[in-house]
């Protein structure tokens, strides 16, 4: 059992060691990784997916209950720690969203009768409804995201969990994050949108490819994200109106500066 990743620093794109030294990180917490376009974020989770012994380009270590993985965990699939949820996910398997999930926990080593509760858990996520008998191939890409999502969390034994810009999947971000650290979880999010950087429970802020430092989220950020993810959730139902043909005018804005 996983209980705490920690990620001890390495150097950044200048050869310059990171101003973080090292941070933990338990199940159930949910960390952002924050930081403009080149800042490092993407090769930062590409260092924990690696669960990397120094031996990437910026020499960062990852200890796995404080200590250092094997290579049959760092190579071998079965054993495979880390999921990730990359931000550009289409399906090319010509197969049933049922077919698809009946094999995969069938791999796992799941019982078949988790399909169900897959699918229910995605349905929660997307405002388009996944059914059994659809095919992978004409899902959308909130679709495809909410189905995986709520895959990782009740099919696949990784307990490491890495999503790369979940933003403008079209899923509700709030629940998809929730879902994931009650599952106990180690959950790490890339993302530029401060919906999601607020509800964290601590954000890695990247610069020049290190880890420049680590800050808490307050309570009243977590307050501000709360609101910030009404106005997501409204977005969503517009989108689903749009989508339907149907008229807005009934919405209020009060958009007053």
């Amino acid at each position: 059992m996983i209980n705490e990743i920690t990620i001890i620093g390495g150097y950044d794109k200048h050869g310059e060691k990171e101003p973080v030294k090292n941070i933990s990180i338990s199940k159930g917490e949910i960390f952002g990784v924050v930081g403009p376009t080149g800042s490092g974020k993407s090769s930062l989770i590409g260092d924990i997916e690696q669960l990397a012994q120094k031996d990437t380009f910026s020499k960062r270590k990852i200890l796995v209950n404080n200590e250092e993985p094997s290579y049959e965990d760092r190579t071998n699939p079965r054993k495979k720690m880390v999921a990730q949820l990359s931000q550009n996910m289409n399906f090319l398997a010509d197969m049933s969203v049922g077919d698809f999930l009946n094999l995969h926990a069938k791999c796992r080593g799941a019982s078949d009768k988790c399909v169900n509760s897959v699918i229910k858990l995605a349905n929660t996520l997307t405002g388009e409804p996944i059914k059994k008998e659809h095919e992978l191939t004409i899902l959308s890409g909130g679709q495809s995201r909410a189905l995986m999502v709520a895959d990782v969390a009740i099919i696949s034994d990784s307990p490491i969990v890495l999503i790369d810009e979940i933003e403008n999947a079209g899923i509700r971000k709030h629940d998809a994050l929730k879902v994931l650290s009650g599952h106990g979880k180690i959950v790490m999010v890339v993302t530029h949108d401060p919906v999601l950087a607020l509800m964290t429970d601590k954000r890695i802020v990247m610069k020049s490819g290190g880890m420049q430092k680590v800050v808490s989220t307050t309570p009243h950020e977590k307050k501000i994200s709360k609101q910030l993810n009404k106005i997501d959730e409204l977005m969503l139902s517009l989108r689903e109106k749009v989508r339907n043909g149907e008229l807005v005018e009934d919405i209020e804005l009060n958009l007053e500066i």
